[in-house]
């Protein structure tokens, strides 16, 4: 993406900033531009110019508001040229912010202001080259469980580290206190930070105390919405303010929050895309959507709420390697007396629709990752795909909480029927029994197609588990759909999420790289045979065996036999003590 960036800035020119530029764009190539062909000899480029970063990035400052003569001065930049730059950008009445101000809209057009030469491209260039020491294009995945110092959270302490000038952050749960060292620190530098926090939601009752108190004291501005907000994704130095920034930004994005047991406990992924013009844009707008109808966090009154540069589809290149899909699109937004709000729109399913159409196009094979299993039109549609072409290599891969017995399986089924029955004609009636509270695992089993379960204990409890909370498809070994989005009706309409689509044209390792991880978690376990081996513990233990154990990869056959053991040879198993407390008994006492 970053090379088609490269070309559309060299092609159409990239300093119109949003709050100007009506008037068509020109070109950007330097090729006999005096000043820039004769720096690169002089600052020791090898290629001659400078980098298309730099030279973005120059633009961007350059026509900024709040780029006057004493702040370009402060940049290091000779008083002469920072005159004439300033004269040209101010227009007749000398001042910057009013309605004759004139950008610069090429590198061509500034080596053209007066006393703005060698010197002065260098001085700007310098200035400007720590937005692109960190921006080199690439991508990167970070997989959980990983040993704390290896895992996302350190990577989201450097890229935070290496802000200069924005991080935005929509976060679901958040609790690692280096990240918290990181913003603060990138505060103290000046850096702005925002944070859409899903905590500010309850700890606005009473918040003194509270996390996101905390990260007010720190800086950061808190803010929340009144949906579940379920994005785990940060972008840093982005274009909050400006839409070149895509080129050089950094978008953290996938499955993990920011807490320790997403690193170094659950099955995560956090993929990391730099200078991904598209992926910088969607992520942008999707935060800008939740920052204007957003309602404030009140903790640290100096805040100074402000807008965003506005992103409007026609701005985003669209590039057949990468799309964006998020469930804001299921959402209207108003104002009423409680503030900015979302409200689902009935009949909407953007990401479940794109997810089926998805499947149906799928030629040999569909790997499926996911916490849960919800989602009615997503599990009908792989159902009605291994009915349709039974030669189709598909497998689900589930977290233990969505194992449920055949006799469960029924009362759900009983259930559904029931509430069909009482809703009569009423299609909305209908539609809400569909959408609630089914899980689709044993039906899926049911139909033929191999789904396996991270299996840990008997009885699930946040406390003790090593979750699978990964949420990604893989499609013929081509297409990776990887993102927040929990596979359930929940998540698609009381709830802000994305789904972020990989094609290998241009992310081949990407792809291949979450392709092996799927095949290690589908065998965890097997090889070490740590079914037989509990199950021999089990039968023939004399005091105590474990009812929570090493995880592995069982399927629903092999799943009921192990609880089964453990019922047959544990008399207290689903006593009151151990239903209620589990946490309190992870070992079957005889």
């Amino acid at each position: 993406m970053f090379a088609a960036a490269r070309t559309f800035l060299l092609t159409f020119g990239i300093a119109c900033l949003v709050s100007a530029c009506g008037e068509e764009m020109t070109d950007l190539t330097t090729d006999g531009i005096d000043g820039v062909n004769d720096i690169g000899s002089t600052a020791g480029k090898a290629d001659g110019p400078f980098t298309d970063c730099e030279l973005a990035q120059v633009l961007v400052f350059v026509n900024l508001d709040t780029s006057d003569v004493a702040t370009m001065k402060a940049a290091g930049v000779h008083t002469r040229a920072c005159n004439n730059i300033f004269a040209h950008r101010a227009g007749d009445d000398g001042v910057l912010g009013t309605a004759d101000d004139r950008q610069l809209h090429t590198i061509g057009e500034l080596d053209d202001v007066p006393y703005v030469g060698k010197a002065a491209f260098r001085q700007l260039v310098a200035h400007v080259t720590p937005l692109c020491a960190s921006a080199t294009t690439g991508v990167e995945v970070v997989f959980s469980p990983q040993p704390y110092e290896n895992s996302h959270l350190t990577k989201v302490v450097e890229a935070i580290n290496g802000a200069t000038t924005s991080v935005d952050i929509a976060m679901y749960s958040f609790s690692d206190s280096a990240i918290s060292a990181a913003l603060e620190a990138a505060v103290e530098r000046g850096v702005s930070v925002r944070m859409v926090f899903e905590s500010g939601k309850k700890d606005k009752s009473s918040p003194a105390g509270t996390k996101s108190a905390k990260l007010e004291e720190i800086g950061v501005d808190v803010r929340w919405i009144n949906k579940i907000m379920h994005h785990k994704y940060a972008i840093v130095d982005g274009p909050f303010d400006s839409l070149d920034r895509a080129a050089t930004g950094t978008l953290i994005t996938g499955s993990a929050n920011w807490s320790r047991s997403a690193a170094t406990r659950y099955d995560e992924n956090t993929v990391i895309l730099r200078g991904n013009n598209e992926a910088l844009l969607r992520f942008q707008r999707e935060f800008n959507l939740m920052w204007e109808f957003s309602r404030d966090f009140v903790w640290v009154e100096s805040f100074n709420w402000f807008a965003s540069a506005t992103i409007e589809e026609s701005d985003i290149e669209d590039n057949a390697n990468f799309d964006a899909i998020f469930t804001s699109d299921n959402f209207k937004t108003k104002i009423t007396s409680h503030g900015p709000t979302f409200s689902s729109v009935s009949g909407r399913n953007t990401v479940s629709d794109k997810l089926v159409e998805m499947i149906w196009a799928a030629q040999s094979s569909i790997h499926v990752a996911s916490g849960h299993l919800r989602s009615r039109p997503v599990s009908e549609a792989l159902m009605a795909k291994a009915q349709a072409e039974p030669h189709m290599d598909i497998r689900v891969y589930l977290d233990s909480q969505e194992y449920i017995s055949k006799w469960y399986h029924g009362k759900q089924e009983d259930k559904l029927e029931t509430c069909l029955e009482n809703a009569g004609s009423s299609e909305s009636k209908q539609q809400k029994c569909m959408d609630t509270g089914f899980l689709f695992g044993y039906a899926l089993h049911d139909a033929g197609i191999e789904v396996r379960y991270k299996y840990y204990a008997y009885r699930w409890h946040y406390s003790y588990s090593p979750q699978m909370h990964n949420k990604f498809i893989i499609f013929d070994g081509q297409t990776l759909a990887s993102g927040s989005y929990n596979l359930s009706d929940n998540a698609e309409h009381n709830t802000l999420e994305n789904v972020a689509i990989y094609e290998s044209g241009a992310f081949g390792d990407l792809v291949q790289q979450f392709e092996s991880h799927f095949e290690t978690m589908w065998v965890t376990g097997r090889a070490e045979g740590l079914k037989d081996s509990l199950i021999h513990t089990i039968e023939n233990a004399t005091d105590s065996f474990p009812i929570v154990f090493d995880a592995m990869a069982l399927d629903w056959n092999e799943v009921t036999e192990v609880k089964a053991a453990i019922k047959a040879n544990c008399p207290a198993i689903n006593s009151e003590a151990y239903r209620k407390h589990p946490e309190s008994h992870m070992f079957c006492d005889l």
